[in-house]
């Protein structure tokens, strides 16, 4: 479970300073999702920058420079490859005939698999995520056709966000969760891997928000944001898998159905202690267990209550 934030102003009326806390409150509050790890992605005099480091978000001070545009960011929950090895970190550095780094939220099982079928070079990276950066580079150009053809390739949990050297963002919708708000009034895009997380960060922002439009994000989706703002769209083929793999982040490894141990006491303690972010208290999640709830379902209700029927679930108790 690690986390995706970041920024895009294509208005270009948002102080330099306000953005610098955004950047730095967004980080903070993506946490949640993630503490091993944290970095951001930016562009400065027409160069690609990114600033990682195997920390928690809260101890590293994230610094932009005046007149960025736009910051793509992470936290890291470590599943695949140490976090001490900050090459292993997010965001990834490519190149597909333009300059672009990328960061992923989730986790893929066919990595190795993939770079022995394309004959792709070998990495010391050995985070999986790394596998979507090889592919697009593959291609030889950054577009909507080299990043759905890394989409149909990667097998799978998975959200990718990437920034190219031209301020533009990319979003590949996968099953992992996005919340992406527009401010129209101020010509600013702010997202995060959820709703809660984004709200957590305006409020430490201490910034008087005007109203902002929820911009829809469906799982088989490829978007790009230019720096100028303009949204497009297009599609992938979303696969659906012969066998069913389960990925049990606690332990970071993979295993087939029949192997994925079941949660245990310490799993759910896990969750009553990240459940106060959510507004939830502990003995919400104590009670949904005792109703019959699973791990998963009550770790998707307190990622995303509002799709999957808080207000039944909480009438319930």
């Amino acid at each position: 479970m690690c986390a995706l934030f970041g920024y895009l102003d294509c208005g270009k009326r948002v102080p330099i300073r306000t953005l610098q806390k955004l950047v730095q409150a967004l980080a903070n509050a993506s946490e949640v999702r993630g503490h091993h790890a944290a970095g951001i992605a930016y562009n400065c005099n027409s160069t690609l920058r990114i600033f990682k480091r195997p920390k928690p978000a809260h101890r590293l001070r994230f610094r932009i420079p005046d007149g960025t545009i736009a910051v793509m960011g992470h936290t890291r929950y470590t599943t695949q490859g140490t976090q001490k090895r900050n090459c292993n970190n997010h965001p990834f550095r490519g190149n597909a005939g333009t300059e672009f780094a990328l960061a992923h939220n989730g986790v893929l099982y066919n990595d190795t698999e993939l770079r022995l079928r394309h004959a792709l070079p070998d990495t010391d990276i050995e985070t999986d995520s790394y596998i979507a950066v090889q592919l697009i580079e593959s291609q030889q150009e950054l577009n909507f056709d080299s990043l759905r053809f890394a989409a149909e390739q990667v097998r799978g949990y998975f959200t990718f966000t990437v920034l190219d050297e031209r301020d533009n963002l990319y979003i590949v919708k996968g099953e992992s969760p996005l919340c992406l708000v527009y401010y129209p009034s101020l010509g600013l895009y702010i997202y995060a891997s959820t709703k809660e997380i984004l709200n957590e960060a305006l409020k430490h922002l201490h910034v008087r928000m005007p109203r902002g439009e929820l911009i829809p994000l469906d799982e088989g989706e490829l978007l790009r944001i230019g720096h100028d703002g303009r949204i497009t769209r297009e599609r992938y083929t979303v696969h659906e898998d012969d066998y069913m793999m389960l990925y049990h982040w606690y332990g970071g490894y993979l295993a087939g159905f029949d192997e994925t141990p079941e949660p245990n006491d310490e799993d759910y303690l896990m969750l009553s202690e990240l459940c106060g972010y959510y507004g939830v208290d502990p003995d919400t999640i104590r009670q949904l267990r005792d109703l019959g709830y699973s791990y998963d379902e009550i770790e998707e209700f307190l990622c995303d209550p509002s799709s999957y029927g808080a207000e039944l679930m909480t009438a319930e108790l």
